[in-house]
């Protein structure tokens, strides 16, 4: 073996940056958050050729003086740290590694000038090679550029992808720091367009927020999303979280925020799918937008070099706020159904065979021949089989003279339309209730919309007289690691509340007493083990509360109104109102939207009357 040696010190920048730069997307996130750090509340992004070419950062923020410039590419060297205290944490960088990282496998070179000061200065690292700083033209701010990004480690080139996912990858990192940072103006460019450009907004905090998320996200996310607030013990949770039925096949479009830095932190992403529980499908994702506040000393961010991950100092409690917030919220918000829904269901029209053609695109009618042909005897041969088979007895009416009108239809009660889902005005293949509404029409499946109703119910009725137990005559024991059953039996109070009484039976043991009656038979091993595993995953225990509520959900399927049961006007109206009392009315239990809104200007464009 050889000697022990000290490595030297541009080897020991690029094993750094390895760890810090692990794409061109990491360079731009370090540089933008410096930017951050340095107050700036405009900062213009370039990148080409994937970020392997050239990136490019511009900001007006605090600026650097030759002195700050000259230490700034130096490793561990930062503005950030007013003392040697860790637990303190206010800005986004601190670890002082980033500009030398860089340094050392691109060719890097640093622009400022100080606010206040006259001269700009420069500054060069070509490979971990540090030049020193010369003065330079530049504006109050700092222009950071990065060329031919690991040329001095060619390795890590062969593991980039092509240079649209890589610009991709960045504009992620920029559109996320953009989100958390609404009073900043930001844009983002490569060689052909600018995907991202939004100004600085001065409105309050919440509302600067929901008008960021709507320029980054769009106006489907928060026009279908409600705001969510929770706060203890120092700690406050904000933001905005979609309605269910306006769920994701993944969880990208899940952000989470910690004292404005964004995060990927699974304890937190855990607390999100057990507060929509019941109301999307297991093979679904919400959308939200999360941010998290907190003293500094309650939570650490000198994690990884990445500072993606964060650690609370009480996990549960934040866990707790998010899943009470949005629990709280999606209440609130009732019925409510995503207007994605009517916009897939217009869609689907649009596509099907047989879409009328907008004015413009018919032939232009005389109005004396249109006048002509409506009031002329309808001609059998022409109606053919659809006359016969699907007119019936009205077709054959009309087919001996003039035109023959349809029974007079009373129309609902005004104060009937001004309900939220209208009134009751027919139903189709005893399934679906059409409702007239003030300003349009809403189609409901009466079995979904029942089946949320009864759940509902029932999980009332649960709160209110508690789990049912199911004693065991003979009580088990269920062997697991020592491990799992003292985290199983540090929970056992909360276990004993859904209905499943354990207590300790030696070491590595857990002795079962009673499980809950809505479940059954049960695999008690099967049930204690999985506990265990969840609480070694998230901290927290769901696998209980679901198994109670797929039974109540299985049940509230089987005791809910069947499609194919025909429905009095009565009844179906009863039925809407009750959905507008009902919180989460707007899907069933297995995340279905339970019906469908359509505005009168949307039927009119179907048939080109707009």
């Amino acid at each position: 073996m050889a000697p022990i040696r000290r490595l030297p010190d541009v080897l020991i920048d690029r094993i750094a940056a390895g760890e810090v730069v692990e794409r061109p997307a990491s360079v731009v996130k370090e540089l933008v958050e410096n930017a951050i750090d340095a107050g700036a509340d405009a900062i213009d992004v370039v990148v080409t050729g994937g970020g392997r070419d050239l990136i490019v950062v511009t900001d007006n923020g605090a600026g650097m003086t030759a002195d700050d410039l000259a230490l700034a590419v130096e490793r561990h060297a930062t503005s950030k740290l007013g003392t040697d205290d860790l637990s303190a944490i206010a800005t986004l960088g601190f670890r002082g590694e980033a500009l030398p990282s860089i340094g050392a496998v691109a060719r890097l070179r640093i622009t400022s000038r100080a606010r206040g000061a006259d001269d700009a200065w420069q500054v060069a690292v070509t490979g971990g090679t540090k030049e020193k700083p010369t003065p330079a033209a530049h504006p109050p701010g700092t222009r950071v550029e990065v060329r031919d990004l690991f040329y001095a480690t060619p390795a890590r080139l062969k593991f980039l992808k092509a240079p649209r996912t890589e610009f991709g990858h960045a504009l992620d990192v920029v559109r996320r720091l953009a989100m958390t940072h609404p009073e900043i103006a930001f844009s983002v460019a490569d060689e052909d367009r600018t995907p991202l450009k939004v100004a600085a907004d001065r409105l309050p905090l919440s509302d600067a927020r929901r008008v960021r998320l709507a320029q980054v996200l769009g106006r489907e996310f928060t026009d279908n999303a409600l705001a969510i607030g929770a706060a203890h013990g120092g700690i406050e949770v904000q933001g905005l979280a979609g309605l269910p039925t306006l769920a994701r096949p993944t969880a990208q479009a899940q952000y989470l925020f910690v004292n404005g830095r964004p995060v990927r932190d699974r304890q937190l992403a855990s607390a999100v799918r057990p507060a929509y529980q019941e109301l999307i499908a297991r093979d679904r994702h919400p959308m939200v937008a999360i941010f998290v506040t907190a003293p500094p000393g309650e939570v650490d961010v000198n994690v990884h070099p990445a500072k993606t991950e964060v650690r609370f100092r009480d996990a549960q409690l934040v866990r707790g706020l998010i899943i009470a917030a949005i629990r709280r919220a999606l209440a609130a918000g009732g019925h409510r159904t995503a207007t994605a829904v009517a916009a897939d269901a217009l869609a689907a029209f649009g596509s099907a065979a047989g879409y009328p053609r907008p004015p413009e695109a018919r032939p232009h009618v005389h109005a004396a021949d249109a006048a002509a042909a409506y009031h002329a005897p309808l001609d059998a041969a022409a109606l053919g089989g659809f006359a016969r088979d699907a007119l019936g007895g009205f077709a054959r009416d009309a087919l001996g003279g003039g035109f023959v009108p349809a029974a007079r239809v009373e129309p609902p009660e005004p104060a009937a339309v001004d309900h939220p889902l209208g009134a009751a005005r027919g139903q189709l293949h005893e399934t679906y209730i059409v409702a007239q509404t003030g300003d349009g029409l809403v189609i409901v499946d009466q079995h979904a919309a029942h089946e949320r109703l009864v759940f509902e119910r029932m999980k009332a009725e649960l709160d209110a007289r508690g789990v049912q137990r199911q004693i065991l005559l003979i009580p088990e024991v269920v062997e697991v690691d020592p491990a799992a059953a003292e985290r199983v039996l540090g929970r056992a109070a909360e276990f004993a509340d859904l209905g499943l009484a354990i207590e300790p039976f030696g070491d590595g043991a857990v002795l079962v007493r009673e499980v809950p009656a809505l479940l059954g038979e049960v695999d008690t091993k099967g049930l204690v083990q999985d506990l265990a595993d969840e609480l070694a995953e998230a901290d927290g225990a769901t696998s209980l509360r679901e198994r109670l509520s797929e039974v109540a959900s299985r049940m509230a399927c089987h005791g809910s109104v069947r499609a194919g049961r025909a429905l009095s006007v009565a009844e179906m109206n009863a039925l809407l109102r009750e959905m507008e009392r009902t919180p989460h009315a707007g899907q069933c239990t297995h995340g279905r939207p339970t019906y469908i809104e359509l505005k009168l200007t949307d039927i009119e464009r179907l048939f080109g009357r707009r």
